[in-house]
């Protein structure tokens, strides 16, 4: 921030740096990512927010009484909130003064199933975003897909993890380039291309596995989903492989959590 000092007898206009002004108020919407408890009474959030990226907040006296615990189920993961925050780019902990419910959810709080493959689009979200960088672009999409599987036919929900990985990465800067033709039918992960001969390494998809994700990469809306009729096991090769490919092109990426889950629910 800067204050500007004008000197009437002068002809120049000076720009001071100023800091440690109070931190200032904005409003955004956010997904929450995360929610630990800390201390008897708060709870320290990790949020997807539209203005800022991914932020840590400090929520206090949600967790005192029987009223007030009530507002911790604002806080679960996956749930859209609409916020009013202090923020200062300087602190790591954030602060939330008022917040309220963005979008109720129909049934993906409390149907297994897309309760399992939201699970797994925030913890991929969580393991994506290492930095606080703005990207509404990125927010308004995980926002869309979130209430998309919310009220999603039951063959669009039985594929809708394999597409948000596949979209997700768009996003990142590291989308699979669909060239997939009569010759390039082999997907080299470490690339994100087709190509025609196998790679020297071991990270790359071929025959049905390579042809599906190709038709994948076609999809726009999650509705076009329901055309798609794979198995259990095809699914669950799928979903291991666009992990792979994730953890080729983020550093630190890790192991998914929730796949395991993931794998028994989508039968």
């Amino acid at each position: 921030m800067y204050l500007a000092i004008y000197y009437t007898n002068r002809t120049y206009i000076f720009l001071v740096e100023v800091t440690g002004w109070a931190d200032m108020t904005h409003k955004t919407k956010g997904i929450v990512l995360r929610a630990v408890k800390y201390g008897e009474t708060s709870l320290i959030v990790t949020i997807f927010t539209e203005l800022f990226g991914v932020q840590t907040y400090m929520v206090n006296n949600v967790r005192t009484s029987k009223q007030a615990s009530s507002k911790a189920a604002y806080f679960q993961p996956v749930s859209i909130l609409e916020l009013e925050v202090y923020h200062n780019a300087q602190k790591s902990i954030q602060r939330i003064k008022e917040f309220k419910w963005a979008s109720l959810y129909q049934h993906l709080l409390s149907n297994v199933i897309k309760n399992s493959i939201a699970s797994y689009m925030v913890e991929l979200l969580q393991k994506s975003l290492k930095q606080p960088e703005t990207n509404t672009d990125l927010f308004y999409f995980c926002e869309d897909a979130l209430l998309q599987l919310d009220t999603a036919t039951k063959p669009v929900t039985a594929n809708f993890a394999l597409y948000f990985a596949l979209h997700l990465a768009h996003f990142l800067g590291f989308r699979i380039n669909d060239d997939y033709n009569e010759e390039q039918t082999i997907l080299d992960l470490a690339e994100g291309n087709f190509v025609t001969e196998r790679p020297t390494h071991l990270n790359f998809l071929e025959g049905e596995y390579a042809l599906i994700t190709s038709q994948l990469l076609k999809v726009m809306q999650p509705n076009e989903l329901e055309h798609f009729k794979l198995n259990q096991e095809s699914r669950r090769k799928l979903l291991l492989h666009y992990e792979d490919y994730y953890a080729l092109h983020i550093q630190d990426f890790g192991k998914m959590k929730t796949l395991a889950t993931l794998y028994g629910v989508l039968s």
